[in-house]
């Protein structure tokens, strides 16, 4: 699939140099190459203001499989008229056709067009969830332990009398799956799919005798007048997908940042953002006792349990810069003034807990 992107200046979704040139005749590819959602469209600026000749450079770029959700009637009739005239010769079509039937034939989509229905049953099993869950525990990086001078917090013990765990995120799959869930921007709540939040774990993880007690946003007395021996903070981005995500602040949504001054100036925290990129924490950081990215885990929240109360331990590193401010960005390894707040390839290390 083509990108939106552009390289060199050329959109993507016309540049035959490295559809045609590169990717099908250097390197021989033999698959199809697909448009994305409306993506020859946006050849032009604005969008779709001259169709017929996104269609023709496109076509003669050499994609091979148009996606179109809406107007295909204007883009059957727009490539129909461009081969009549000749625009695009009857070898670029017979070309597409011949390579799209390939990959069918290879997939044997003719002798076999639908699904084996058998085979339902192994969607979302055990094993699978299992599998998910260690992915969860894997992906998680440690990126602070212990204030200067103090012990680390983590892993936490599980035997406490009582557990405060705050933030919307601490129990909603749809925050902790992102977009591309059920639909595409995603979806806030329990309901959209099958799985276990991030609270739930907590729950089954610690001991019997351990109370803990939930709330998204409590307010300074209550965190005071309660005696919780620690807090587990989960706060972080609303579900978002492609575009819609766009944001130049990168900053954590509100109530997340009152949230961190509010409990960890009060007590024992450890932070746990949700999100699918580094936010803005500089400022938050030393607030914290021990701060933990956890990305979107998914639906197995308790593989993050499973690490904050040492049944396993961090392993995970970053797999890309985290920055101080936006303003530094971008910002990469080997950059002339590369001073991040973490660097790529940062991450913390513990121990499973002992008994």
């Amino acid at each position: 699939m083509v990108s939106y992107s552009s390289w060199n200046g050329v959109k993507m979704h016309a540049n035959r140099f490295l559809i045609t040139d590169y990717l099908k005749n250097r390197l021989h590819f033999k698959g199809f190459v697909i448009s994305d959602y409306t993506g020859i469209d946006k050849i032009t600026t604005p969008a779709h203001s001259d169709y017929s000749y996104s269609v023709k450079l496109s076509i003669l770029s050499e994609i091979d499989m148009v996606m179109i959700p809406f107007t295909y009637t204007e883009f059957i009739s727009d490539l129909t008229n461009l081969v009549q005239n000749k625009t695009i010769p009857m070898s670029r079509i017979d070309d597409a056709v011949r390579r799209i039937l390939r990959v069918k034939f290879t997939m044997g989509l003719f002798e076999n067009p639908f699904p084996d229905p058998s085979l339902c049953g192994e969607l979302g099993n055990q094993a699978h969830r299992d599998l998910a869950r260690e992915a969860v525990r894997k992906s998680l990086v440690l990126l602070k332990n212990g204030k200067y001078g103090e012990k680390p917090l983590l892993p936490l013990p599980k035997k406490s009398g009582k557990v405060l765990v705050i933030g919307a995120h601490a129990d909603n799959l749809g925050y902790q799956c992102g977009g591309w869930t059920i639909t595409w921007q995603g979806l806030s709540g329990n309901n959209i799919t099958t799985g276990t939040t991030i609270l739930e774990g907590i729950k089954s993880t610690v001991d019997p005798s351990t109370t803990v007690v939930y709330t998204e946003n409590p307010t300074t007395d209550f965190i005071k007048q309660n005696y919780f021996s620690y807090a587990i903070v989960v706060i972080g981005e609303h579900p978002y997908s492609e575009t819609v995500g766009d944001n130049l602040n990168l900053t954590i949504p509100d109530p997340g940042p009152s949230i961190i001054q509010n409990t960890c100036n009060n007590l024992k925290c450890v932070v746990v953002l949700i999100s699918g990129r580094p936010l803005v924490i500089e400022p938050y950081v030393g607030m914290m006792d021990a701060f933990v990215a956890a990305w979107l885990p998914g639906t197995e929240g308790r593989g993050v349990a499973d690490v904050l109360f040492g049944d396993y331990g961090f392993s995970g590193k970053l797999s890309r810069t985290w920055f101080k401010s936006v303003d530094q960005l971008p910002m990469n390894v080997g950059d002339p003034h590369y001073d991040p707040l973490f660097p790529f390839g940062f991450g913390l290390e513990t121990q499973p807990s002992q008994g």
